[in-house]
């Protein structure tokens, strides 16, 4: 979940400015947390408020209720259009999105699981609340399955294996950066997040690769950096930079869903 939000707030300084090149230094300009944060700690606070006996269906209720309440406490966190004016009508009806920010809020569910279908299956329903579209669904399910499987260890190559099927990963970055563009859809975006980690040597590799392609920079970091930081792990520094840009709201969502899941564990 870290990771997720390392990645939106290093990312959103190269967003509508991207870069080409994996030689900058994180951070050198002004930065800020996005609508990836606010709802990754949204799916945060709803499974946090949801006794697990309740299953998908009182986590759905709970998830609507906290990204409706998010929206409206950080109305200007950069919300895509039609998931904006989801939140401004306080609509509890999916809109058959296939946009990336099923994607990009997931990774709490990947910590809260116990096992990888449990994982898969509220990946599923943190995505139908909005996007019900099989590619929006698609997304949140082969990022959450990361996750989960890089928290239990498994290797690069294994982690490969599970994303294959569902996306194609044909490429390499140093193909698609000259003229990867701006694509919000999960099918035009997580692949290149995957690939972002698969091919990276460290925590903050990852997040360099993910902004290095340019598109939609803060999104890609993110739900590439939710992957690296269950694989590789991350400094202290690195969560004590990503809190410095929240309010003290969003981290006590961060602390109330540690003290009730236990501190992030791998």
């Amino acid at each position: 979940m870290f990771g997720a939000i390392y990645g939106d707030i290093a990312g959103s300084a190269y967003e509508f400015r991207n870069i080409r090149t994996k030689d900058f230094t994180l951070f050198e300009r002004p930065c800020r947390f996005t609508d990836d944060t606010v709802m990754t700690l949204a799916v945060a606070k709803a499974l946090t408020d949801t006794d697990r006996a309740e299953g998908t269906e009182g986590f759905r209720e709970r998830l609507i209720d906290a990204m409706h309440a998010f929206g409206r406490t950080y109305p200007y966190a950069g919300y895509g259009g039609y998931f904006h004016r989801w939140l401004k009508s306080e609509s509890r009806t999916p809109y058959h999105s296939f946009g990336n920010g099923s994607a990009m809020r997931v990774s709490p569910v990947a910590w809260f699981a116990e096992t990888l279908e449990e994982a898969l299956l509220y990946a599923q329903a943190s995505a139908e609340v909005t996007h019900d579209h099989p590619e929006g669904i698609k997304g949140a399910i082969v990022t959450a399955g990361a996750v989960f499987l890089a928290r239990r260890s498994a290797s690069k190559e294994e982690i490969a294996d599970f994303i294959v099927p569902y996306y194609t990963l044909d490429f390499t970055l140093d193909e698609i950066r000259p003229h990867y563009i701006f694509d919000a859809t999960c099918q035009g975006s997580v692949p290149q997040a995957m690939q972002a980690f698969l091919e990276a040597e460290s925590f903050e590799d990852t997040i360099k690769n993910a902004i290095s392609i340019g598109g939609d920079s803060d999104t890609i970091a993110a739900i590439a950096g939710a992957v690296a930081e269950a694989y590789y792990g991350m400094t202290e520094e690195e969560k004590d930079k990503a809190r410095s840009y929240l309010t003290d709201h969003l981290r006590e969502v961060i602390s109330d869903f540690e003290k009730k899941y236990g501190a992030i564990r791998r």
